[in-house]
């Protein structure tokens, strides 16, 4: 399901969105849920407290905090949310992409721009689904594109997933949960029961130790490396990779 959250304290266009998106969802059978508020600053309370959303609809000009403003405040939470600015100048349209606007959609809003608009946010949605994780962490809510995860550990209670970026992320979990969710993905391989790493990063493979592109060196248990070598093999040779 994709969530949807739209904040605009003109009750007309309040309105209005209301009914474009029941429309929208109707004739695309979309798998949409919607929640709207009339405030800025009821939208930041619900995402710090733990709400998520995958698509923001935020009107630029609004008594309390402006959505350009509540937009930065929102990404100190949410660095992942797809956020659509609604205006009717474009005087801020500069400033609305430093906080990684999606789109600026022009008020008056009419049904031929505002469904074509939808369907390309909705498909970048589901893009993201496909090959993300989405971590609720101390810093906010991110999504982590699979392909840049080089490995993860778990350290007590607490997942540490290491990005090609050199960013290091932390999120309550279990490493079995992790490897369930990742199974259907080849490219991961679960060496010591404490780590889960991408194999596209593998550099090297000892009798105890996987060394990663970055440096990291993940120990191997005794007599596993011969199994772990021939999971990496094979990987390599279903990516077409030349062995020597």
């Amino acid at each position: 399901m994709t969530r949807l959250a739209f904040c605009d304290d003109d009750p007309n266009i309040h309105d209005q969105l209301t009914a474009l998106l029941e429309k929208y969802r109707t004739q695309r059978k979309a798998d949409l849920e919607c929640t709207a508020f009339r405030s800025p600053l009821d939208l930041l309370a619900a995402i710090e407290s733990g709400a998520r959303y995958d698509i923001l609809l935020l009107d630029v000009l609004m008594p309390a905090e402006d959505g350009i403003t509540a937009a930065k405040e929102i990404r100190q939470y949410d660095k992942t949310v797809h956020i659509i600015f609604l205006t009717s100048s474009t005087e801020f349209a500069v400033e609305s992409y430093v906080v990684g606007a999606y789109f600026y959609l022009l008020k008056p809003i009419w049904e031929d721009s505002f469904f074509p608009l939808m369907d390309s946010v909705m498909a970048a949605c589901r893009r993201a689904e496909q090959r993300s994780l989405v971590l609720r962490c101390k810093s906010g809510i991110s999504r982590i594109e699979l392909e840049k995860l080089l490995y993860c550990e778990v350290l007590s209670r607490t997942l540490v997933f290491h990005l090609t970026d050199g960013r290091i992320l932390e999120s309550t979990g279990s490493m079995d949960e992790l490897a369930r969710q990742l199974a259907e993905y080849p490219c991961f391989l679960r060496p010591h029961r404490s780590f889960l790493v991408n194999m596209e990063y593998i550099r090297s493979i000892t009798a105890k130790t996987l060394v990663l592109t970055d440096g990291a060196q993940i120990p191997i248990p005794h007599g596993r490396a011969a199994d772990i070598k021939n999971q990496y093999l094979e990987y390599a040779f279903s990516r077409k990779q030349v062995m020597l």
